[in-house]
């Protein structure tokens, strides 16, 4: 699209504001409007001026000015369904004053992360399919002081409403219980038109959807978005988390994509389908083989595994993530992969054809920035397929079920079980990230980790440690 066919298309939807966003390094997305009037066919070439020094973790205070470019070639721009007054929504890349790509920008890196595909010569084009599960709750309250650490949600599914007298209803006793939610019908699901309503709103913002589904744990939800290219795929990713989260809002509820908000249920992932493909070709297609995956395949998924830790710090970036990734509650640690089998990190999904047949990563999670997460991924699959890593498997066996003698006689890999883990495997292993995430990136990164969750986190007793560890 040029920007003389947006400015058109504005003008026949009525827009009153443009909505210009940018994502940071947590993938938080931030915006500026303008009146309609305020932007003309120019601002699309010289772009809009902010202040990256009031953006975590990006610019100083005396080097703060910056450029914020819309891009509308993708075509991804929308128009808001939740402001009151007609407002179109673009994503925008950040650049440096002199027009240069902005070496933090994540949009910016996922974009860097398709060029290198396409110079490789291993492809040229890379489509990512994420499931982003989420939670809606009736209510959150988060308590962080020096004397008291502690929070609480609240969900009419939870099984821990047995008993309870509402005020303003009456107890039906039909709930999923832990670990009970996948698949029930009403009552027991008691999200159906709230999803339905999220999918007619996704649908507004230009998204593909698929299943709707309650998921496993209680309050716990999916809806399927069609795949796409790495940008496109992270951009929507980015609508679908805002319409969630709005929607919810709207209805009196609170929605988030927090990796393990309940303890002993499970936890939501952003389980990552991935495919190269060239020529109109998929390259991880090969029939007759192991799931029909090609040895490029393979090699791409040892090439995840080989940089796990690595990987895992920005698929995986918040403490709480580790705290999904535990046996039994479908997040796997255990490196290894296997047709149809949850328990692997990696899933072959059933496919009945050439352009069905993908790789899941399962261990990803929706804390995690998702043009980031989605170009490391590519990162380390190529390095995989360049240096030929074999990964571990198959393996069609539970392994849920294995206990850690055994994980460690079968010589499989784990992923880290902290985040700290995670992050210094990220210091210890980043030269195949460099091609297109800077050495000061990756160094600003690790810091921001660091100072952000990973020390806050340990410095802070938990009602855990309260119950195991004062009256020793």
């Amino acid at each position: 699209m040029t920007a003389t066919e947006f400015m058109n298309e504005c003008k026949e939807k009525e827009i009153e504001f443009i909505d210009f966003r940018f994502t940071d390094i947590n993938g938080t997305w931030h915006h500026v409007s303008y009146d309609i009037d305020a932007i003309d066919e120019d601002t699309f070439k010289n772009g809009l001026p902010f202040d990256g020094s009031s953006i975590p973790a990006w610019q100083p205070i005396n080097d703060s000015d910056m450029v914020l470019m819309p891009d509308i070639e993708i075509g991804t721009h929308f128009e808001d369904p939740f402001t009151a007054d007609p407002t179109m929504v673009v994503f925008c890349d950040v650049l440096n004053t002199d027009y240069t790509p902005y070496h933090k920008c994540p949009r910016g890196i996922a974009k860097a992360a398709l060029k290198y595909l396409d110079e490789s010569g291993m492809g040229d084009v890379a489509y990512f399919g994420p499931e982003n599960e989420f939670f809606v709750f009736d209510d959150v309250k988060i308590t962080d002081k020096i004397n008291s650490q502690a929070y609480y949600v609240e969900t009419e599914e939870g099984e821990w409403n047995s008993d309870t007298e509402f005020t303003d209803s009456y107890n039906t006793g039909h709930r999923p219980g832990t670990k009970g939610g996948y698949f029930p019908v009403a009552p027991i699901d008691s999200m159906v038109d709230l999803r339905a309503e999220m999918v007619k709103t996704l649908k507004e913002v230009g998204l593909e959807t698929f299943v709707v589904h309650h998921e496993v744990a209680q309050g716990q939800g999916e809806i399927g978005v069609k795949f796409g290219t790495l940008v496109e795929a992270a951009d929507n990713v980015q609508k679908l988390k805002y319409v969630i989260k709005m929607v919810a809002h709207l209805n009196g509820k609170t929605a988030t994509f927090m990796p393990k908000p309940l303890f002993g249920d499970n936890g939501n992932g952003m389980h990552v389908h991935q495919s190269i493909w060239k020529d109109g070709k998929n390259l991880f297609f090969e029939d007759g083989t192991y799931g029909n995956l090609s040895e490029m395949a393979k090699h791409y998924i040892g090439g995840i595994f080989h940089h796990a830790a690595a990987v895992a710090a920005i698929t995986n970036p918040s403490t709480n993530s580790y705290k999904r990734l535990v046996p039994g509650f479908e997040a796997p640690s255990i490196l290894t992969y296997s047709a149809k089998n949850r328990s692997a990190s990696c899933r072959i999904p059933f496919g009945s054809g050439e352009k069905s047949v993908r790789i899941e990563m399962r261990f990803p999670d929706s804390s995690s920035n998702p043009y980031l997460a989605f170009a490391t991924l590519l990162m380390a699959g190529l390095d995989g397929i360049k240096n030929k890593y074999e990964p571990v498997g198959p393996m069609d066996i539970d392994l849920f079920e294995l206990s850690l003698d055994e994980i460690r006689e079968k010589g499989i890999k784990q992923l880290p079980h902290t985040l700290r883990e995670a992050v210094e495997g990220l210091i210890a292993d980043h030269e195949f990230l460099t091609p297109v995430f800077s050495k000061e990136f990756i160094d600003t990164y690790q810091h921001y980790k660091f100072e952000t969750q990973i020390w806050p986190d340990e410095a802070r007793p938990t009602a855990f440690e309260f119950a195991s560890t004062y009256s020793c």
